[in-house]
């Protein structure tokens, strides 16, 4: 019986990213159990969605905690978990308001009053704190000024990134290789709400398939970042390596595939996916939502244990359109 604490709501189990199921000892059952967590589903609906009696699902609950694949209850922060990847850069924070007010204030209460091109002047040989206060100024010409000056570091490329919306200077920005090479700069960039579509194309449009989704679904930036990473996702997996393909579709479980709707495969990305053994519920659900699906990968997943036990999932490649012949009969 699911055991309430009133007012925290009742445990809902997620897979820790980082732990590979294929390498654990799981039981057909834990690993059905495991494809079914997404963070939103508590006891009862995991005993619904599975069909398994709420003890069997505790149980293989209490199996994946074990082995280090979902944390414990009292792991668990207040709040619902994530569901979706921050963006890549996440190995060093942005610069955030706090540190950033004292610049901030000082912009505002003794720099902003003064002639553009006083502040630009000042900004090409400005010291702290007056260097870091600089970077609040709205002015491209004062962030190439910024950028001239030699005690100019991360700490205030990452107040630009964050903070300057104009795509003039956030360009100069972006055009200095060692700056936008950091990770603060490139988080702050990603957050901003005036990066300029070039800008991101230039910075990430060269990443991996998985990287590049990582920033579509990514909660952490604008809309309008979100629909150029998309823009990217597709472009990059026209051209991209059989192997990666089939790694961004694999470990998305197929969520990826609807930002990818429309673009086919070619028979290489087709052979790899029907070599894979497929224990994620999810994923075969997504793959059989994949209009561009080919035929033989639907005929590859009719076949197999994970499907031929659920009714849903067996209809679900039958209706497909490019399901073969036979078994839609």
């Amino acid at each position: 019986m699911t055991q309430v604490k009133d007012p925290v709501e009742p445990w809902k189990p997620v897979l820790d990213s980082r732990v590979d199921l294929r390498g654990l000892p799981l039981t057909p059952e834990e690993g059905f159990v495991a494809s079914r967590l997404d963070g939103m589903t508590d006891l009862h609906g995991l005993s619904v969605v599975t069909g398994l009696s709420p003890e069997r699902v505790d149980a293989a609950l209490q199996r994946l905690v074990s082995l280090g694949a979902v944390s414990p209850p009292d792991a668990l922060d207040e709040g619902e978990p994530a569901e979706t990847d921050e963006p890549a850069e996440t190995d060093e924070p942005a610069e955030t308001d706090e540190p950033a007010g004292a610049p901030r204030k000082l912009y505002e209460t003794a720099l902003h009053q003064l002639p553009a091109e006083e502040r630009a002047a000042r900004a090409k040989a400005a010291e702290e704190p007056e260097l870091s206060a600089l970077c609040f100024d709205p002015l491209p010409a004062v962030v190439h000024a910024l950028l001239d000056n030699p005690r100019f570091g991360l700490p205030q490329a990452r107040l630009v990134a964050a903070h300057h919306r104009p795509a003039a200077g956030l360009e100069a920005l972006g055009a200095r290789a060692s700056l936008a090479a950091d990770a603060g700069v490139r988080r702050a960039l990603l957050r901003n709400p005036q990066l300029p579509a070039a800008l991101l194309r230039r910075l990430h449009g060269g990443r991996r398939l998985l990287e590049q989704h990582k920033l579509v679904v990514s909660r952490d930036v604008p809309e309008q970042t979100r629909r150029v990473a998309r823009e990217l996702l597709r472009a990059r997996f026209s051209t991209a390596e059989a192997e990666e393909r089939v790694e961004v579709i694999v470990k998305t479980e197929g969520r990826c595939l609807a930002s990818l709707a429309g673009l086919p495969v070619d028979g290489k990305t087709a052979a790899l996916l029907c070599s894979r053994t497929y224990t994620s519920t999810l994923l075969v659900q997504n793959i059989s939502r994949w209009a561009a699906c080919p035929p033989a990968l639907i005929a590859h997943l009719i076949k197999l244990e994970l499907v031929r036990r659920s009714s849903p999932l067996k209809l679900a490649l039958q209706r497909h359109p490019n399901a073969p012949a036979e078994p839609r009969r």
